[in-house]
């Protein structure tokens, strides 16, 4: 009998030379893993984007900067790497305080943290939507989650009652948000200290995510306020995550800084310290490098590429299939959301890996309400502009056969 080959089921694509059932992966990163072996790849936040002239300096120095990693302490490039990194983001009460623990990336801070809600026994309230690998690592960890809808968060004066009917030990939050580009600070300081005022008055941890904060200081947006000198001054307990991995084009060389509050800081450290011993003082004295270089020309290698390919991301997919998200913070995301209520996110996504163009659909990004992220699909920014154009030329051309 001659053998027939099974037609590939309605999720299967061919990506690398291989049929792979995307319908079928458990999360967003295993989506990215299959989106890194394809032409266009929008759908990671990572850096793909080339070096600015004055990165190029940097790369160039690279055997020297090896060199230096071996001559001095860890410590020095500890405190060399921190210091930048809190003077690039204007805040100096978290330098000063000395409480902040490196690791690697913030899935390990986050793994940490969730370590300590575990040994706590807490529940935790998780912003959504959010990034599924937040939702999975704490529950892999066996912390129990209850959603905190974004919207709760939009107008200052309505936040403590909003967060007051939500049962949880501890919020967590993303500032800004990812993939919405939503900001407490939109508002200037009241919607900042609304959640820390109710954290403090229902004795809950306020956990905050703010490895997209290096975004808000591109540009005119809305800036950043001394946070840990809200939160230190106001007695709240709380852990503070921030990260490098999202700015730089360092082929993901990166930092992660878990910072919390002195009633809590020892335990925490316990906590790290069982993870991890350091960071390798090459990264950090690299990172380094590329926080100084951002300082030194305010910011524009990294929110002038942005801005770039927010506009043309705008400007060719804005219409009647996908509606841009206006976002308080321009981010290095976009968030569409889809009009025709016949088009899902998923069968988007399908139809544009047959044009070899990878999105992320919004279904993983709710993570409590998976069919109502099918309204929404998000593209990634962080792209050489020329590979970015032609990418979103391709979905623009799908969007027109589907209009027809």
């Amino acid at each position: 009998m001659q053998e027939t080959s099974n037609p590939p089921r309605p999720h299967s694509r061919e990506i690398a030379g291989r049929s792979v059932d995307i319908g079928n992966f458990a999360d967003l990163t295993q989506h990215e893993i299959q989106a890194l072996k394809t032409k266009y790849n929008l759908a990671d936040a990572h850096t793909h984007q080339r070096q600015s002239s004055s990165q190029e300096k940097i790369v160039e120095q690279l055997p020297n900067l090896w060199y230096q990693s071996e001559e001095d302490q860890q410590s020095y490039f500890e405190d060399r790497l921190t210091d930048a990194f809190f003077r690039l983001h204007r805040q100096p009460t978290a330098r000063a305080i000395n409480r902040t623990m490196l690791s690697y990336s913030a899935s390990v801070s986050t793994m940490v943290a969730a370590m300590y809600m575990k040994q706590r026994d807490m529940t935790v309230a998780l912003i959504e939507p959010c990034f599924d690998n937040l939702t999975d690592l704490l529950r892999n960890m066996q912390v129990p989650l209850v959603p905190l809808p974004e919207d709760a968060l939009h107008e200052p004066g309505s936040i403590e009652a909003r967060l007051e009917k939500i049962k949880a030990d501890a919020l967590y939050l993303v500032d800004p948000n990812n993939p919405t580009g939503f900001s407490l600070l939109a508002e200037g300081r009241k919607g900042f200290e609304a959640v820390i005022r109710h954290c403090v008055d229902h004795n809950r941890l306020l956990m905050i995510d703010l490895c997209f904060a290096s975004f808000a200081l591109c540009g005119d947006g809305v800036g950043r306020i001394d946070l840990y000198e809200l939160l230190e001054s106001s007695g709240v307990t709380y852990i503070a995550l921030e990260d490098t991995g999202k700015t730089w084009p360092i082929q993901d060389a990166k930092c992660a800084m878990l910072t919390a509050s002195r009633d809590i800081h020892d335990v925490v450290y316990n906590l790290h310290t069982s993870v991890l011993l350091n960071v390798s003082p090459f990264v950090l004295n690299l990172v380094a490098h590329y926080i100084e270089d951002s300082i030194d020309d305010d910011f524009a290698s990294v929110g002038d590429l942005l801005a770039r390919n927010a506009q043309v991301a705008r400007e060719a997919l804005d219409g009647d299939i996908l509606e841009y998200q206006e976002p308080a913070v321009n981010t290095s995301v976009a968030w569409f959301k889809i009009r025709p209520p016949e088009l899902t996110a998923s069968g988007l996504q399908r139809a544009l890996l047959d044009e070899n163009v990878y999105i992320l659909p919004g279904t993983y990004f709710f993570w409590s309400d998976p069919p109502r992220g099918e309204r929404y699909v998000r593209i990634a920014l962080a792209r050489e502009p020329r590979v970015f154009a032609a990418a979103v030329a391709r979905v623009r051309e799908v969007l027109r056969r589907h209009a027809r």
